[in-house]
């Protein structure tokens, strides 16, 4: 079995961002039911076959105790509210107890996990693995390392609050669209839901999976 297929759960944490206020939708989209579960129990189901150890970032902690979290699930308030993703993930970050994050938004109904241990495989050399969809990274589906964290908090300090800034000042691996496709060849991965549109979209392709 190669690299790439091989679960990797030694020295990552898993990371979810769940501070969003969901002001498209309406509601809080984490309790969408997508295919028979929760939304997020569908991201947390996924990143518990590659990730040792669950940190879910909320923008408050009175938000944590409505979701359905999976026993262990340690939950962190974000440290710098207001500041949107950069924020979130300083807070995951900081929060994980292993030199690397798998991170990944709550909204997430499709993820790959061939993909992510992909990914994984791919850490050697870098501070973070970060996917390239349509010639535009990928932040909130990506993987970082702890040494990225002065470089994020400094941003977050300058009120510089898009993530792309900073990794110019780490050693980034992109993962190209031609190599995500060998993975997930619609890149369904990266299908997140902010409308009822696409509540509606995901519940009927979760319903082909069974």
């Amino acid at each position: 079995m190669s690299t790439a297929t091989k679960p990797n759960t030694l020295g990552v944490t898993a990371v979810v961002l769940a501070g969003g206020m969901s002001r498209r939708l309406g509601r809080n989209k984490a309790l969408e039911p997508i295919g028979g579960q929760p939304l997020i129990c569908r991201v947390t189901d996924r990143l518990a076959q590659v990730a040792g150890g669950l940190v879910v970032v909320v923008n408050e902690a009175e938000r944590a105790t409505l979701l359905p979290l999976p026993s262990g699930a340690r939950v962190t308030v974000d440290k710098y509210p207001g500041k949107g993703s950069l924020g979130g993930l300083f807070t995951g970050l900081s929060a994980a107890t292993q030199p690397w994050a798998v991170m990944v938004a709550c909204d997430m109904p499709f993820l790959s996990v061939a993909l992510l241990r992909h990914m994984l495989s791919l850490r050697e050399g870098h501070d973070a693995v970060v996917p390239v969809v349509e010639d535009r990274p990928e932040p909130l589906h990506a993987l970082y390392s702890t040494r990225c964290l002065p470089f994020m908090e400094r941003r977050l300090q300058a009120d510089d609050l898009k993530i792309a800034r900073f990794f110019d000042e780490v050693r980034v691996r992109y993962v190209t669209e031609p190599e995500l496709r060998k993975v997930d060849a619609e890149l369904l991965s990266f299908f997140n839901i902010n409308t009822q549109q696409d509540v509606d979209r995901a519940r009927a392709m979760a319903a082909q999976e069974r």
